[in-house]
This record gives C-alpha cells, sequence and structure tokens, in this order.
C-alpha cells in the first residue's frame, strides 16, 4: 500500500520548507532509511530519511520550491501501483492515516452508494471531536527532537487549566523544558504518563469543557499514537501504572504522614533498595520525583559495633591485636545496575558517532607559554568588577584565529564546503548526563569579560536544564576545555556540523629554555582537532600559530 510522504517540521519554527535537492528521483528503489532530500528550513539545510521503502512514485515539490509543513512531498509504494486516487482525494493531508482510509472508502464505493447514511454515521462516531475539545500532542521542542519523555506532571487529570499554564515538563534530547497550555478548559485526559516516553504527535493530553465525554476520541484513533510508546519493552514490565500510583499514594512516612511520589520515582527507589519515608520530596507538595531519587544519599548511621569490636580485641587495655591469616577466598554475587538512557544522552552517543565514523579526523598539537596570559589576567581581575578565566582569553583568541582562518570556520555538506563568514563559538559544558555545547554568537566581536558574563550564564542554565534549544544552534567552532581537571593534553571529537574542535588542558609548571637558561615556567597544550574533508593540515597548523601569538601577547587581544 502506498505511504503519503508529507513535509516534515524540522525545527520547532518551521512553518515551510524548500526542497533544496532530491537525492531520489521518480522510479527510484527507496530502503527504509535512504535520504531521500535536503530540505531548507528557517535554521539549516537538514538531509530527511525515509521510514518507509518501496519505489518513489511521485514528488510533489520540485528542487527549489516551497511549500508549507505537512504539504504533499512525495509518495511511495510498490513498482506500478495505481496512487490516482490519492493525488485526486487530497494526498496532501497531514498523516497517512487519512490516506488509507481515503482508499478504503474508495475501493469500496459501491457499498458507500447503497448506505451513505450508515457510513457517515460510523465515521463521524468513530473520531470526531466534541466542540471546545483541544487534543495536546507531544510538542517537537527542538529541531532534533523525534521522542520525549514527559518528566513530571504539573497539573492532574481534572485539574483547571488556563492559557499560559505549565503543563508539565517534558525531556527532550538536549533539555527538560517546561511546556505551557495554549488552550482552557479541565485536563480530561492524560495519554502519557509521568516516566513514559513517546514520538512527537502522540497524544499528550486532552482539554476540554468540565463533564465531556472523550471516549469517542480515544477510541476513534486520537490517542492510538500513544498507544505504541506506552507498550515500549521496559514498560511493559510494569503491568500498570495506575496500580502502581495508588501503591505509592498509600505509603505513609515515618511521622504517619502521606507520601507522594510519581510513579517513576518509585520504581527508582524500588530498585536501588530506598526506602522513600528517607527521602526528602522536592516537588509539589513535597512529592517525590525523579531527580530527588538520583541526588539521594543514605545518612551515615554510627557504628555501635566499633567499641565492642576494640573491646574484644583488647585495644583498649593496650594488648596487641592477635589476627590470623587466613587464605583468601573469594566470594560476592555478580551483578549490573541498568540506567536508562535519556533522551539527551542518547542523542550525544549517535552524534558523535556520526561525527567520529564519518568525518575524518587528525589532530594537531601545541604548547603555548603562559607567562604573559597569567600576567595580563593578574592586571585585568584588579580592576573593579571584573574577572577574566584563562578560559575567557582562549575562546577569544580562538574567535581572532578564526578570522583570519576562515577556512578552520567551515562546514561539509558533500557538493560544497560552506565557509561561515560569522563566527559562533560553541563551548563544550559538562552536564550530569552527558555534555551540552551553548553558543556564543559573534564570539569575535565581544570582549573578554563580555565572553566571560555570557559563558558564565549559559553554563548555569545549561546544570539547572534551562537551556533552550535555540542557544545551542548555529556554532561554527567548538572549544573544550578540561584544564581544570588538571587534565594536560586530550583530543575531542568534532562537534558536527563544525570542522574542527580545540582541547584545551591544564597550565603546568615545568623547565622551560629561555634565552638560553633553563627557568620555571608555565605552559598549555591545546589540540586542535581537524575534519581532513575542509581543513587541510597546513591550514589548521597556521590557525594554531595565530591561535598561539594571540594567546602568548594578550595585549593585541585588548585592542
Amino acid at each position: 500500500m502506498a505511504e503519503v510522504i508529507n513535509m516534515p517540521r524540522l525545527s520547532d519554527t518551521m512553518e515551510e520548507g524548500v526542497v533544496a535537492k532530491w537525492l531520489k528521483q521518480k522510479g527510484d528503489k527507496v530502503e527504509e532509511g535512504d535520504i531521500l532530500a535536503e530540505i531548507e528550513t528557517d535554521k539549516a539545510t537538514m538531509e530527511f530519511e525515509s521510514f518507509h521503502e518501496g519505489t518513489l512514485l511521485h514528488i510533489g515539490i520540485e528542487e527549489g520550491e516551497t511549500a508549507p509543513v505537512d504539504t504533499l512531498l512525495a509518495i511511495i509504494g510498490e513498482e506500478g501501483e495505481d496512487i490516482s486516487s490519492l493525488l485526486k482525494g487530497g494526498g496532501e493531508s497531514s498523516n497517512e492515516k487519512s490516506s488509507d482510509e481515503k482508499q478504503s472508502s474508495e475501493g469500496n464505493e459501491e457499498e458507500k452508494s447503497s448506505s451513505e447514511e450508515e457510513e457517515a454515521e460510523d465515521e463521524g462516531g468513530s473520531g470526531e471531536i466534541p466542540e471546545g475539545v483541544e487534543v495536546v500532542k507531544m510538542p517537537r521542542l527542538s529541531d532534533t527532537m523525534e521522542e520525549g519523555t514527559v518528566a513530571t506532571w504539573l497539573k492532574k487529570k481534572g485539574d483547571k487549566v488556563e492559557e499560559g499554564d505549565i503543563l508539565a515538563e517534558i525531556e527532550t534530547d538536549k533539555a527538560t523544558m517546561e511546556f505551557e497550555s495554549f488552550y482552557e478548559g479541565i485536563l480530561l485526559h492524560i495519554g502519557i504518563e509521568e516516566g513514559e516516553t513517546a514520538p512527537v504527535d502522540s497524544v499528550l493530553a486532552i482539554i476540554g469543557p468540565e463533564g465531556t465525554d472523550v471516549s469517542a476520541v480515544l477510541e476513534g484513533g486520537g490517542a492510538k499514537k500513544a498507544a505504541a510508546p506506552k507498550k515500549s519493552q521496559e514498560q511493559k514490565e510494569e503491568s500498570s501504572k495506575e496500580e502502581k500510583s495508588e501503591a505509592a499514594s498509600e505509603q505513609t512516612s515515618k511521622d504517619g504522614g502521606r507520601i507522594f511520589a510519581s510513579p517513576l520515582a518509585k520504581k527508582m527507589a524500588e530498585d536501588k533498595g530506598i526506602d522513600l519515608a528517607d527521602v526528602k520530596g522536592s516537588g509539589e507538595n513535597n512529592r517525590i520525583v525523579k531527580k530527588d531519587i538520583e541526588s539521594y544519599k543514605p545518612s551515615e548511621k554510627a557504628t555501635e559495633k566499633k567499641p565492642a569490636q576494640k573491646q574484644e580485641a583488647g585495644l583498649e587495655k593496650g594488648e596487641p591485636a592477635k589476627t590470623e591469616v587466613k587464605p583468601y577466598i573469594p566470594a560476592g554475587e555478580e551483578g549490573f545496575e541498568e540506567v536508562k538512557n535519556s533522551q539527551m544522552r542518547k542523542t550525544i552517543a549517535k552524534r558523535l558517532a556520526e561525527s567520529k565514523f564519518n568525518a575524518p579526523h587528525y589532530y594537531l598539537t601545541v604548547e603555548v607559554d603562559m607567562a604573559n596570559a597569567m600576567a595580563s589576567r593578574k592586571q585585568i581581575n584588579e580592576l573593579p568588577d571584573v574577572k577574566v578565566s584563562f578560559n575567557d582569553m582562549v575562546i577569544k583568541a580562538s574567535a581572532m584565529a578564526l578570522r583570519k582562518h576562515p577556512q578552520v570556520n567551515s562546514q561539509w555538506t558533500g557538493d560544497t564546503t560552506k565557509i561561515a563568514k560569522h563566527i559562533h563559538m560553541g563551548v563544550a559544558v559538562a552536564v550530569e548526563e552527558g555534555l551540552v555545547v551553548p553558543v556564543l554568537p559573534f564570539a569575535d566581536q565581544m570582549s573578554m569579560t563580555q565572553i566571560g558574563a555570557n559563558v558564565k550564564e549559559l553554563a548555569g542554565k545549561a546544570r539547572n536544564k534551562k537551556l533552550q534549544p535555540k542557544e545551542m544552534e548555529g556554532s561554527t567552532f567548538t572549544v573544550s576545555n578540561l584544564g581544570m581537571f588538571g587534565i594536560t593534553e586530550f583530543t575531542s571529537i568534532i562537534n558536527q556540523p563544525n570542522s574542527s574542535i580545540l582541547s584545551v588542558g591544564a597550565i603546568v609548571e615545568k623547565p622551560v629554555v629561555r634565552n638560553g637558561q633553563i627557568v620555571v615556567g608555565n605552559t598549555m597544550k591545546v589540540t586542535l582537532a581537524c575534519d581532513h574533508r575542509t581543513v587541510d593540515g597546513a591550514t589548521g597548523a597556521a590557525f594554531l600559530q595565530t591561535f598561539k601569538q594571540y594567546l602568548e601577547n594578550p595585549v593585541v587581544m585588548l585592542a
């Protein structure tokens, strides 16, 4: 059966797209995962892959044409299959299910003509949305988001919802973000429970007038999309979320009070053997949520056995302890702790693997004399209300060096190399669940103090999971610094689509030669990882030479 492919929404703000290039032509064989076309969004040109296999029977949007999201992009099916009904009957519908329904209705045209009223009644009752009822879908909160996890519901079934109220906290592949309601009414149905993962556009909730019966919406397919994620392999083991939720609410604390805990928090506590009565909740009404279990540390109880052991050994009387040497017999129980990968962790793994396997990396290392940088930083920081770190100096020197070596500030697209005229500096920040790269736009135009203030703000947002997707998009070069951990030298994987990433080590005190004399000096090693498709070795070396000159003479960066 033919599958209708619509213009996808490839970014959270995308309203229309341009087909930059078709990589498959009409009549070509298409496998699941093949790249169909390159689509230009409002943010970037992205590859769009097929989720179906078959023959490309129809192209709805030609190269260079612009069309709104959900416009008919292509049709894939069996070779020679008749798709005229899809083209005439509204193949531009926003989902494939509607196409299947239209084919089914046309295939039974004779039956429909004989009992048209019965068919109309059946269709009207199978999925018609009552007036005033709004179906809220799992939103696409980042341009790379394919599925989301409901971290916390801030509204419960039966609660009053106003437009602008925060419905839930949703964990994407990049951050945990608050999702607000665009509708007002009563929360009539929750389609994805806390801790559950579901694809974008799955039914998240239904909002409408109080007392509205939404069973027809649920039975008619409105919530069928959410059924698949609810029955993922991990969640099948949890036989009933409602039973677990009730069990959690029935637990009592040590003072006899009621314990409120999310189903996910309860399951994590059970897996780790944690008594919920010992955990302090940080949610609404002291509700225990996922992060409370993750951060829980059992209090150390005073060991009462030690005095008794000392008496038995005679240590309190000053007598030497008599020990017997016994043969060591290995004993214990083998085991593993399985930790569910977050959306962020899965995306990091996917992107780093793609970068490492697709981009031919090579590495260049240079050692920088930091004597002048240390002296300059000390003088700068003596000024009131000014604080500059070595990392700020590295970012500034990198941005200025990129201005002189634009080939390093580039992207590989296959047919062309895109050399960015702007310098947007990505700064790698380690968070609990992995690594994120907030971006400093036009970093070459910032002073070192402005760079420091912006990096501090973005790093704080990243660690508090408040970083917005737009604050992590558009980097042209990346700096990764592990010097504060005492790492003297390391290599990084390129943050694509960048062509290079700079790895910064610690400042080390060591003997150096100055004017023919061995003296104590301070040096720092930096390693530039380059994509050999865009940056040749000589180009990378020239960039590092310029970078070193700036960092060893920081006064030129103040001009």
